[in-house]
């Protein structure tokens, strides 16, 4: 996928989740024109809810080759508006001020993420879990032991990993070093800021 189709899905992530409903119409389109897999589809569907399902969809496009965001606008043949507005803004691209800046207070930057906010992380972390992990510190075997305790689970090999960095980093497991790491794997910092507010 462009960089800036990829800026755009990122820009629009929130306010486009809260208005799909994916099952219906959009993944089994997305399915049919071979930008999804089987594990994919499933791996949507088993979100609990809508939102959910929008927000892994979102998460597995990027990493779904350069015909996954042409295919993705056909697919919203049921919502207009939102094929509309990202069109617009493909258009009208920003001026240079940045759009992913995230202002977080100094007190939560310096705060230690809980389980919950982990586990919250691990259900928004795309494709790019692996290199976020690497970034914190993680070695490929820890990386490739939390892929094999969680074979079917990413939610929990992703989890697993976070928990291990944070056990292992204390009080230097900061939420501006996950931060940080996401910045480093091209995850947009409003996936953390959405987790954490």
């Amino acid at each position: 996928m462009d960089p800036e189709h990829k800026a755009v899905l990122r820009k629009h992530r929130l306010e486009v989740s809260g208005q799909l409903l994916v099952s219906d119409s959009i993944v089994p389109f997305l399915y049919q024109e071979d930008i999804l897999t089987d594990a994919q589809v499933e791996d949507i569907e088993s979100q609990r809810t809508d939102r959910q399902k929008s927000l892994k969809l979102l998460d597995l496009l990027p990493s779904r080759g350069p015909r996954a965001f042409s295919a993705f606008l056909r697919s919203l043949h049921d919502f207009g508006w939102i094929r509309d507005r990202l069109l617009l803004e493909l258009q009208n691209p920003p001026g240079p001020q940045t759009t992913d800046v995230v202002r977080l207070p100094d007190s939560l930057l310096r705060k230690v993420p809980s389980d919950r906010e982990l586990s919250r992380l691990a259900s928004r972390l795309g494709a790019e879990w692996e290199a976020v992990l690497m970034d914190l510190g993680l070695s490929a075997e820890a990386l490739f032991r939390c892929r094999a305790d969680h074979s079917l689970s990413t939610h929990g090999a992703v989890l697993a990993g976070l928990v291990q960095w944070r056990r292992s980093e204390g009080k230097t497991a900061t939420v501006r070093r996950l931060l940080e790491s996401l910045r480093a794997a091209d995850v947009h910092p409003s996936v953390l800021e959405s987790v954490l507010m």
